[in-house]
């Protein structure tokens, strides 16, 4: 498989450009790093309406600070990066001045105040490790060049960092470690079979579990020995999924959220010696973080209820509860113990917040709240929760759906919006776009969890797999006609909306139900499952064949063909927009190119918008807003809003 620079795919898309001229397409546009057809120009009113939306800010929980700070990362300029906060509420003090954007910062546990972070380029997703000084204000980048690098764990006395990295075609990563303050020190310890990371480092250093993803429903644990590199497997003879992963103080045994024997992930405690295990913690829900206590004391937990987090704290020997912040209703994330493990960190969103950093103190039960984001100056107490509904699809399944409604008596026009994955969720976080549509555009906007998303349990995660693809499709149909019933909703102004996994979704939906549309934006999203299997990047092939099915096997691939919207375009005959990333190493710019040939070639006439230094989506605030005022201007036009 071929590697495309930026440079080498903005030639790619020179030369298709004339290709699809010649089909009787619109010109092609290039300003800047965007490329487009069929955009008009946008009118100042639509981007000075948008304008307080897109300039919401959140701010997300890294680390906390050897000086009593934290690090966030938030965005003043194009792309988020690592800002220092001194005290609560206090300024935000900027570290990291990439055009690219940052992870977070990961502090180094040896009190030298240095702390790692990843940076990718252009959203190709190949992640470089870097390691920051404050003592120097230089970052330096330890892991190799063309390499994607993920599951950075510190050994607990800092002395070294351990990764997984792989190349573009390799699905088999190899875990390296070393000290990150002497690149040349880092050195591969083991090379494992598929989608390996580590997942923690045993206390004493000697040791380290590694975790193999091949699926949702399926993890490998390994218990490394890093002197020797042989690595012996844990629970072998079970298949179950496992999520964070944590020895215990002694190093004997390990903290870990699995759905083994389970509907939903719950935490285990598995001693090593003998795989025996002992249930910690359960609930009719998922467990989804987790943190142990430096110590070893106390476990520091969210389950996901129905798409909202409750945080939870317990005593890891006993399960016993101990106080827990309350927080108002939202989504809470980044769950970490301090150092010292007097202090927990978190982030907290709410449909009045887009997101901020907040710390608890446990021995006082003191909540923290150290960042209040910027909102653009809008008013937040208009921004309602939505409702939690639930619709009936088309075997009898019970569907739910989140339902965000503005004000007035209708009948609205309805925004379906659906989510990636599939293994996802929609929770009801803050969303500045839905804001404006709700707002500003005077629509109603529907966020389902069809079947195959997460959190609702094994049996319901898996009801889309492989031949039962369309099934969440006919989910999408269900949902139509539900809306299409509500006197509150317009049944001629029907839209779907969606990216990734969810831009497949809005394609097939076309495909389907073209009739009870009035269009659909696809954004990053497949159009063939077969060419989409072919031509993703090598090391996420095998782990994307696990949920749609191997294209290599005959029947499979007739299936997937059968199913694709590319091959029936000539069905889409509702108003498309198609955006893409040409660096996507996940749905590459080809999904989107031949959809657009394909639609065209039947009589369509999509709009069209490429940027050119952009991934799986947009992250640059400029393309983001460009994004959003062209959207505008096609919900505008095929809804008949002013």
């Amino acid at each position: 498989m071929k590697w495309f620079t930026t440079a080498g795919l903005a030639a790619l898309m020179t030369v298709s450009a004339p290709a699809l001229a010649a089909a009787d397409s619109p010109e092609r546009v290039t300003r800047g790093n965007l490329v487009m057809e069929n955009i008009p120009e946008i009118p100042s009113g639509v981007r000075e309406r948008l304008r307080q939306y897109q300039n919401v800010r959140s701010a997300g929980f890294s680390d906390f600070a050897p000086d009593g700070g934290i690090y966030i990362t938030t965005r003043f300029g194009e792309t988020n990066q690592i800002h220092h906060v001194a005290a609560p509420m206090g300024a935000r003090r900027q570290i990291t001045f990439y055009d690219e954007r940052t992870s977070g910062a990961s502090v180094r546990p040896d009190g030298s105040g240095q702390f790692a972070f990843t940076r990718d380029v252009g959203g190709d997703e190949f992640f470089q490790g870097f390691l920051h000084d404050p003592a120097t204000a230089r970052s330096v980048q330890f892991t190799r060049d063309r390499t994607r690098n993920q599951g950075f764990a510190w050994s607990r006395d800092g002395a070294f960092i351990a990764f997984a990295s792989t190349t573009w075609e390799d699905p088999d990563y190899a875990i390296f470690m070393g000290d990150p303050a002497d690149p040349s020190s880092i050195r591969e310890i083991y090379k494992g079979e598929g989608a390996i990371t580590p997942r923690d480092i045993s206390p004493d250093g000697s040791h380290m579990v590694i975790g193999r993803y091949i699926s949702i429903n399926e993890t490998r644990l390994q218990l490394l020995d890093i002197a020797s590199g042989e690595a012996s497997p844990i629970n072998p003879d079970v298949t179950a999924a496992y999520g964070a992963v944590s020895f215990s103080a002694d190093g004997e045994s390990l903290f870990v959220v699995s759905d083994e024997d389970s509907e939903f992930r719950r935490i285990l405690e598995i001693n090593l010696a003998d795989n025996s295990q002992r249930v910690v913690t359960e609930h009719d829900w998922d467990v989804q973080a987790m943190d142990l206590s430096p110590d070893g004391a106390l476990i520091a937990y969210t389950i996901n209820a129905g798409g909202i987090s409750e945080l939870h704290i317990i005593e890891a020997a006993t399960g016993a509860a101990r106080p827990a912040p309350d927080m108002p209703t939202g989504l809470i994330g980044s769950v970490s113990f301090s150092a010292d493990g007097s202090k927990l960190g978190f982030t907290h969103v709410s449909a009045g917040s887009p997101g901020d950093a907040w710390s608890y103190e446990l021995a006082s039960a003191e909540l923290t709240r150290w960042t209040q984001s910027e909102v653009g100056g809008l008013d937040t107490s208009r921004f309602q929760a939505p409702e939690l509904v639930h619709y009936e699809s088309f075997d009898g399944l019970n569907v739910p759906v989140f339902v965000h409604r503005p004000e007035g008596d209708g009948p609205h026009p309805v925004i379906i919006s659906i989510h990636g994955g599939p293994e996802a969720q929609a929770r009801p976080g803050f969303n500045a776009n839905f804001q404006y549509w709700i707002h500003e555009l005077g629509a109603a906007v529907l966020v389902p969890n069809v079947r195959g998303s997460s959190g609702y349990g094994n049996e319901y995660v898996n009801l889309d797999n492989v031949f039962l693809r369309e099934d969440s499709v006919r989910d999408i149909g269900a949902l139509i006609d539900w809306a299409a019933a509500q006197p509150e909703f317009d049944a001629d102004r029907i839209v779907v909306y969606g990216g990734s996994y969810g831009g497949y979704m809005v394609l097939a939906s076309l495909m389907h139900y073209s009739d009870k549309l009035a269009g659909g934006i696809n954004i990053v999203g497949i159009s063939n499952f077969v060419t989409f299997l072919e031509n993703t990047a090598g090391y996420r092939q095998d782990l994307r064949r696990a949920e749609y099915g191997d294209e290599r096997d005959p029947e499979v691939r007739a299936f997937l063909e059968s199913i694709s919207p590319a091959n029936h375009a000539h069905r889409i005959t509702a108003p498309l927009f198609i955006i893409q990333g040409a660096n996507d190493p996940r749905v590459p710019l080809s999904e989107a190119e031949q959809i657009l040939a394909a639609v065209r070639e039947a009589g369509g006439d999509p709009w069209y918008l490429v940027a050119m230094d952009e991934g799986h989506g947009f992250a640059r605030q400029s393309n983001r807003d460009f994004q959003r005022e062209a959207e505008t201007m096609f919900l505008t036009e095929i809804l008949g809003l002013e």
